[in-house]
């Protein structure tokens, strides 16, 4: 990374859906009545504006549309989106534009609209090549309409990535492996390979409660995990992050800019940001609301209810748990710059000896395989 401008991301949320998935807690939301989008967009017009005079004279490497759903937001939705961040900011040549597509959502016309935007990497929700799983997981497409997309979106976008879910209930290691194959054969160049977790608040959680389903345990959850890195690595697509698996070339920049702790800024209803100003470093955040952030926006020229600056101990701490995630691991003198303390030694060979870190040759650290599997605990144990 030597002789590159620092990274500056721009994650951008959409949060409207068709539907809201029982497995979901992010900030989504359902409208019967169809979004203004034209009216709708002012606001991010303004927001973008505001945060860009809060950290003037970035150049944005990567930009990312998720959600809820971005593909249903309208075409010109997005080029006038990505005009605000050209004004304020300034795009890359070379940066990497994200958006994130439900396979029911996916038409080549819209694709094709959206490439001519700027758009240069899709990824799909596909979440399982199963039809009794898509019914399961409450999503709106099947197996046949995600390969379409898959399909679509390879022959318009120069790269593509799609998620799938795994440790469903009663999932086989057989069965999971017969699935990921076939998923790998789609010849995508990342695959995001998610573990169903039931967080709470969602329908999920209550279903779980009451014993309707059961999702595997930690030792057949660890067995799928390990499996799912056998099989990547057997097909070139190793894991470069806990979740994400991509050829070489191939990761996503705008993910790297999160778990490498560089700036991003959030924009639009929920998004979170760090942006360090002439203060320092800032945590931001929006209101959830679409309407209530819009209104904000409009009034107030942003929708931010959070704007905290955050202590070197704080960024730290951050640092730790984003960068541990990674393969390639971290500088260890960026973490003691910034805590003012070292790390203790005692603590790197006990985690080392259990074989849940390593050390690197040029005095990086990062997780094992292993120590992936537990890394909350490699966390805690190295902040002590």
């Amino acid at each position: 990374m030597l002789g590159k401008k620092p990274a500056f991301g721009i994650y951008v949320h959409w949060p409207f859906c068709l539907a809201k998935c029982p497995y979901c807690d992010f900030n989504s939301h359902v409208r019967h009545k169809p979004v203004d989008q034209a009216t709708f967009v002012s606001g991010y017009e303004r927001e973008i504006a505001h945060m860009a005079a809060m950290a003037p004279g970035r150049e944005v490497t990567s930009i990312f549309f998720g959600g809820g759903t971005p593909s249903l937001m309208e075409p010109e939705t997005l080029e006038r989106i990505l005009a605000a961040i050209a004004k304020h900011w300034g795009i890359s040549k070379t940066a990497e534009i994200s958006l994130e597509a439900n396979p029911t959502s996916v038409e080549a016309g819209r694709f094709k609209a959206y490439r001519a935007a700027g758009v240069n990497r899709v990824s799909l929700g596909v979440q399982s090549l199963r039809d009794d799983q898509l019914k399961f997981l409450g999503r709106m497409h099947n197996a046949a309409e995600a390969k379409a997309a898959i399909e679509i979106a390879r022959d318009i976008f120069p790269r593509i990535s799609f998620d799938l879910i795994y440790a469903r209930p009663n999932q086989t290691l057989a069965e999971w492996e017969i699935e990921l194959n076939e998923a790998i054969a789609l010849a995508a160049d990342h695959l995001s390979l998610y573990q169903l977790t039931i967080e709470q608040g969602t329908p999920f959680f209550e279903l779980h409660k009451k014993g309707r389903f059961q999702i595997p345990d930690q030792d057949q959850a660890a067995d799928l995990y390990e499996l799912t890195a056998d099989i990547t690595n057997a097909h070139n697509l190793p894991a470069y992050e806990i979740s994400n698996y991509a050829a070489e070339g191939s990761q996503c920049e705008h993910n790297l800019v999160y778990w490498r702790y560089q700036d991003y800024a959030g924009i639009g209803p929920g998004a979170h940001g760090r942006i360090t100003t002439n203060e320092g470093k800032i945590a931001t955040a929006c209101e959830r609301n679409p309407e209530k952030w819009w209104q904000k926006a409009n009034v107030d020229g942003h929708g931010m209810n959070v704007q905290d600056l955050l202590t070197l101990e704080e960024q730290a701490d951050e640092l730790l748990v984003m960068n541990l995630r990674l393969r390639e691991g971290f500088d260890p003198a960026r973490y003691e710059a910034l805590s003012g303390k070292p790390f203790n030694p005692e603590k790197i060979t006990m985690l080392e000896e259990f074989g849940f870190l390593e050390t690197l040759p040029s005095g990086w650290l990062r997780a094992t395989a292993s120590g992936f599997l537990v890394l909350d605990a490699v966390v805690a144990d190295l902040a002590v």
